[in-house]
């Protein structure tokens, strides 16, 4: 039951749309004509913020195995 809920949460967080301009870019990149160079912008900046949460939950993940692996 729990990893459908974990599952069914992850889903909907990674189909979300996300848009992660600060105020300042998204305004310089709107006002040009090329929309692909803020797509592109949007893009690196989702890809730096992705990164440390990953590197986050995967030593979340080992710290958990070796915690339960310690207990049995």
């Amino acid at each position: 039951m729990k990893t459908r809920a974990v599952l069914l949460i992850f889903t909907f967080f990674i189909t979300l749309n996300m848009n992660a301009q600060c105020a300042m870019c998204r305004a310089v990149l709107e006002s040009e004509e090329n929309q692909t160079v803020a797509e592109g912008i949007n893009d690196g900046i989702v890809y730096l913020m992705v990164i440390p949460y990953i590197l986050v939950a995967g030593l979340g993940y080992f710290i958990y195995r070796k915690y339960y692996t310690l207990k049995k």
